[in-house]
């Protein structure tokens, strides 16, 4: 028996039954060792999940799909993947003899700290979700973060499951030479675009620094493609979703139809990759789209909330997320009032630059009636709005409870974007809002 161990399973009980979360027990653990996450004797099956956006909603997905294959499953379930929240996560799954009770781990890491945990995590499986530039201040450029991903790859003889149409993600297929890869990929349907407008970090080849030719783009630099002179891109899909059909939210993989949990390309994607490990498992594909079907995002992510009427509230952190929550905002097609809360907390990146590579210009709909500017940059995000021709329907309440209250008494549908550090106060603004 570690005593060290005993103080943080204590802490964290003692937490639960006064209704607290949070990842303080972790934060105790790596204080009294630093050593602590690489003690755990890790179960059969553990899938590292990573990348930019969609982390959260992968894992999760990920974990319930295990659970429907009849596996105990332990995950971090709200997204804590740094180091205090994935402490707090193995210690309260433990044993006394650090022995994890469960027959596999799910575990999102935050793709900064991925080189760190790699080896402590002992992963079978390495999921990567798609690579956008994201909190440059904090994260610096992409291609720290690819490198290192590679340099801790570079031995690894478990299971890669890369997205194929990210050309930023399949470059760590070049360098993982002893693991087994295996893509996901989707194929062309109504909303993919010969052309793309939207900032695209996947332009050129990696290894010859061509540019890449498209065939069609999803969204951002997600797509098909491939570099005429060395063929880079060019690869054999294990998992390739068809027939996408948004009318009925359904998908085709391996002969068999699916059911989408939201009806949006990246939610597709999402559940390619899920399907891409159960396949790896010899699990039955099928098991996954009960989960699909009854899936609810929770936790910012399309989380709804009810005030006087509906309020969906989305966390955003980059342009191609904003981008993404942006078009499906604007296909509810119902009168609706939008928040956005916009701060420049650490975690959120103290640079809110991105927030011009974004495409705000789509909210220029007569559906979208009043849009709130709120949070510790309201008039950064007023002004960015100011400059695609909204003015007339900007309105900036600094305070959140403020802000959240007057979409209330609006008694009109709404929608709200949250950056990082906004999301949880919000969130609980809207529960006290909601009980009401």
């Amino acid at each position: 028996m570690d005593l060290r161990l005993k103080i943080v399973q204590w802490a964290h009980a003692v937490l639960s039954k006064a209704g607290r979360g949070g990842s303080f027990p972790g934060e105790l653990a790596v204080r009294l060792d630093k050593h602590f996450i690489e003690k755990f004797k890790m179960p059969k099956i553990v899938v590292i999940v990573t990348g930019t956006n969609g982390k959260t909603t992968t894992s999760n997905l990920i974990a319930e799909s295990l659970r429907a294959c009849g596996y105990k499953v332990i995950n971090n379930r709200r997204g804590d993947n740094l180091n205090v929240g994935i402490a707090t996560l193995l210690a309260v799954n433990s044993d006394n003899n650090f022995n994890i009770k469960a027959d596999a781990a799910v575990i999102e890491v935050d793709e900064l700290t991925v080189y760190r945990q790699f080896r402590n995590l002992k992963p079978t499986h390495l999921v990567v979700t798609n690579f956008f530039r994201d909190q440059l201040d904090r994260a610096g450029e992409m291609e720290t973060i690819i490198r290192k991903i590679q340099d801790v790859t570079d031995d690894f003889t478990g299971h890669i499951i890369l997205n194929g149409d990210d050309p930023n993600v399949l470059r760590i297929a070049d360098t993982a030479k002893k693991a087994q890869i295996h893509f996901f990929s989707v194929d062309r349907n109504s909303i993919s675009q010969k052309t793309t407008d939207e900032a695209s970090e996947g332009k050129f080849c990696p290894r010859c620094g061509k540019p890449l030719k498209y065939e069609y783009y999803q969204y951002s630099h997600i797509g098909r493609f491939i570099c005429p002179d060395d063929g880079f891109g060019k690869i054999t899909p294990y998992i390739r979703v068809t027939d996408i059909d948004y009318e009925n939210e359904t998908f085709t993989c391996e002969g068999q139809k699916f059911h989408s949990f939201i009806n949006t390309i990246y939610a597709v994607y999402n559940c390619s990759s899920v399907l891409a490990v159960l396949k790896t498992l010899n699990q039955n594909l099928m098991n996954a789209d009960q989960v699909f079907r009854n899936f609810v995002l929770k936790e910012g992510r399309n989380e709804v909330f009810e005030l006087s009427q509906p309020c969906i509230i989305n966390l955003v952190k980059n342009p191609t997320g904003a981008n993404e929550v942006m078009k499906y905002i604007v296909s509810q097609h119902y009168d609706k009032n939008l928040c956005i809360f916009l701060n420049d907390n650490d975690q959120d990146g103290h640079d809110v630059s991105w927030i011009w590579d974004a495409h705000f210009e789509r909210l220029n709909q007569d559906d979208i009636k009043t849009i709130v500017c709120s949070g510790r940059r309201a008039y950064d995000m007023a002004l960015r709005l100011k400059y695609e021709g909204l003015e007339d329907r900007i309105r900036v309440i600094e305070d959140s409870k403020e802000a959240i209250h007057w979409l209330n008494v609006q008694n009109m549908p709404s929608h709200v974007i949250a950056t990082y550090t906004a999301l949880h106060p919000v969130r609980a603004i809207l529960r006290k809002e909601a009980e009401r």
